[in-house]
């Protein structure tokens, strides 16, 4: 059974139309999306499902799935902020949906085999979806096992400024926590700092980080399922509170209803954090092109 992708484009929406989501990186046009569906074809997924807006439907169709047709199964589902449980009821004003973890569970309809979970504006590289693959096809499906693949902090920093990452506490391959550590950058002298409670403190360049490249079997839905409710009890009528997928995932962890095997890679990720980011974006894959690990024209 060849593994899914799931790939989490609704927070495009407001933002679609010129922005860093479908800005031009490669030599043909090429948007950082298209790369990733690429590595996944040519790693064994079978399908992709995006998760989208209903508004954005018509023009992520045009831009985005128009390429895939013969390519790869694809289908579509919709994140809305009215997709709740019954007895539930939207906070007045709130108009953002409800997070990551709701996302994917919007995807539960189009799901039957194991899957990976991704970002729509992250560069992961072709080791990524290889690893997952892998993981994902020697599984067992009916387990509530996950994996997550780890990048080196030293691969995810920008020269522009600093980031947040979910740092991994892993214990013989397998993930304890994420804590989220936040102004993350390189020094002048050369060591890798970030701030917590105020003060500067270090990170090892070897230091495994979580950068949003996840693999699940279908179980995960039910845990989803259960979990969202309890949010929706907790911080439902809250304007802008969050049903955070790395938080579900945590939580499964302390209470032992899953095991994340946590997959390192050497690749280098790439993202526009910062807009002086997609100088550095499209140079780095334009080298990847001139040394022959992608086409100049993915999709000819």
């Amino acid at each position: 059974m060849k593994p899914t992708l799931v790939i989490m484009a609704a927070g495009m929406g407001s933002r679609y139309g010129g922005l860093k989501q479908i800005d031009p990186v490669g030599p043909s046009g090429e948007i950082v999306l298209d790369y990733s569906i690429y590595d996944a074809i040519r790693a064994g997924f079978g399908k992709v499902v995006f998760i989208i807006r209903p508004d954005i439907e018509e023009v992520f169709k045009e831009v985005v799935g128009s390429k895939l047709e013969g390519r790869v199964e694809v289908e579509y589902v919709f994140q809305t902020l009215e997709n709740i449980p019954p007895g539930f009821s939207i906070p007045e004003g709130r108009t953002k949906p409800w997070g990551t973890g709701q996302a994917v569970l919007t995807a539960r309809s189009a799901v039957n085999e194991p899957f990976a979970v991704i970002n729509a504006d992250d560069f992961y590289g072709r080791e990524t979806f290889e690893v997952l693959a892998r993981q994902l096809t020697a599984g067992d499906a009916d387990r509530a096992d996950c994996c997550m693949v780890g990048f080196y902090i030293k691969n995810t920093l920008s020269p522009h400024g600093s980031v947040a990452r979910g740092f991994c506490d892993a214990k013989n391959g397998k993930l304890d926590t994420v804590v989220e550590r936040f102004e993350i950058e390189r020094k002048e002298d050369g060591t890798i700092r970030y701030v917590e409670g105020g003060e500067l403190k270090e990170m090892a360049d070897d230091d495994v980080v979580s950068m949003n490249a996840w693999g699940f079997t279908p179980q995960l839905f039910e845990s989803l399922e259960s979990g969202f409710a309890d949010f929706l009890d907790r911080a439902g009528t809250e304007q802008k509170s969050e049903y955070l997928l790395p938080e579900v995932i945590d939580g499964m962890i302390k209470n032992g209803e899953t095991v994340v095997n946590v997959l390192p890679t050497n690749e280098k990720w790439m993202g526009v954090t910062y807009p002086e980011d997609k100088a550095q974006v499209m140079a780095g894959i334009h080298k990847l092109v001139e040394e022959g690990r992608y086409p100049g024209n993915l999709w000819s």
